[in-house]
């Protein structure tokens, strides 16, 4: 499973002039002809397990619902977003479509793209997905996507490689993390790897330093006001200023990308090139695609973002999201709704699992997660007293793409902490 660039990532991107001549619009494609609805769906799913998943998934739905047609269209995590804004705002939207939230869903809503669901969840995805898990998608009372998968955020890391390291046990302050990159570097061993290319992947280190530095109402506030002129915003990037000039890089992050090939962030990891790498809970299933022989890294472990000293944020408050699918406001109403509450049924989300070695949001589903990692990462995020959605996806597309951008700015010694807060507030003021 990828990531949601806002998702990262992101969740930055080029037209999709030939996704539209390829069929996508749902005002023109999602057509009925002697009982016949086709729609169409887009996902992020380019390859292996997570790809064949979808197209598995559809056949059943197919098979279940014979007069639905349904044309599956993948795209590169990295264009999703560029892609399906510019389908959106032309009035070619595909049907159903990868949903990250936040202020990117609310723009959709404001323009009138999105379909409001509510009344047309299913009974046993009410009862098998939490409400809290829903609110992510709620907007003046009304719902505009399913759930899909929880991706709670921390650090990725390879357990052989912090033994031969000499690093016991994970760290859980900003001081043991920077004891373990030390002991990383004297074996010859890249500390953390991170996809900087995307920007997105750099960003996570500023967003998770200003999930420790401001308080859980700070971040929320500035969702609504898109001001961001408390002193915990240049905190979260002199603390990030500080954590680059150690150097904890892998070489050439600048130009490395997160998610595509052995030399992404993903793949140092997956073919223990690097130690450790900041992501949310797809990552798990990019690393194993990833792999030499494309399986699950065995030695994989997983721990929160360390605690830093004074800030306001609570230690163990998480960033994380929820990823699900939206109806674009012109789709066949009954055929796209079946679909996702097809999705969420308890077998296709156990196959979800096995497919993309992410946590499924159906909570019967849950029971078959036996990873150790995410366990860990669940049973954090269920305990955690606040979980901020990514930033970039929570504060908007152009705030998002100037905060990602100015972070990478600061790590390539462009730019500074003060710049990153000046630089996103007047993206902020532009609207």
């Amino acid at each position: 499973m990828t990531r949601k660039i806002r998702a990262a990532a992101a969740i930055a991107l080029i037209g999709a002039t030939a996704l539209v001549a390829s069929g996508c619009s749902a005002g023109s494609d999602a057509s009925e002809d002697g009982g016949k609805v086709t729609m169409t769906f887009w996902h992020n799913s380019t390859t292996g397990p997570g790809k064949a998943y979808w197209a598995s998934t559809v056949k059943a739905f197919e098979e279940k619902y014979p007069n639905v047609i349904i044309k599956t269209q993948a795209i590169q995590n990295e264009d999703l977003d560029g892609k399906l804004q510019t389908a959106l705002n032309s009035g070619d939207a595909p049907d159903v479509f990868l949903q990250r939230g936040g202020g990117k869903m609310d723009a959709m809503i404001a323009a009138g793209q999105l379909m409001d669901i509510s009344d047309s969840i299913s009974a046993d995805a009410k009862k098998s997905i939490s409400a809290g898990t829903f609110a992510g998608y709620e907007k003046d009372g009304k719902t505009y996507a399913m759930p899909g998968a929880v991706l709670p955020e921390g650090i990725w890391y390879s357990k052989d490689l912090f033994k031969e390291a000499g690093i016991e046990g994970t760290p859980t302050t900003m001081d043991e993390l920077n004891d373990a990159i030390t002991k990383l570097k004297a074996k010859d061993i890249d500390p953390v790897a991170v996809g900087a290319k995307d920007a997105w992947p750099a960003a996570h280190w500023y967003y998770n330093f200003a999930l420790r530095e401001c308080s859980q109402k700070t971040l929320e506030d500035a969702a609504e006001s898109l001001e961001f002129d408390n002193a915990c915003w240049t905190k979260a990037g002199e603390q990030l200023e500080d954590f680059n000039a150690t150097e904890p890089f892998n070489n050439g992050f600048l130009t490395t990308a997160a998610q595509q090939g052995a030399g992404s962030s993903a793949g140092l990891l997956a073919n223990h090139k690097a130690a450790m790498e900041l992501m949310g809970a797809w990552d798990p299933g990019v690393i194993a695609s990833l792999t030499p022989d494309a399986k699950p890294l065995p030695d994989l472990g997983w721990f929160p973002f360390p605690a830093i000293d004074g800030g306001k944020g609570d230690p163990k408050s998480m960033m994380g999201g929820v990823d699900g699918n939206s109806c674009s406001a012109q789709a066949p109403k009954k055929a796209c709704t079946d679909f996702l509450n097809f999705i969420v049924q308890k077998d296709n989300q156990e196959g979800y699992y096995k497919a993309f070695n992410a946590i499924p949001v159906n909570k019967e589903a849950q029971s078959v997660v036996d990873s150790d990692y995410l366990k860990s990462a669940l049973a954090a995020y269920q305990e955690a007293p606040f979980v901020s959605q990514y930033l970039d996806t929570l504060y908007g597309q152009n705030v998002g793409n100037a905060l990602n951008t100015s972070v990478v700015d600061l790590l390539a010694g462009k730019g500074d902490a003060k710049d990153i807060v000046e630089t996103t507030n007047q993206a902020a003021a532009k609207g």
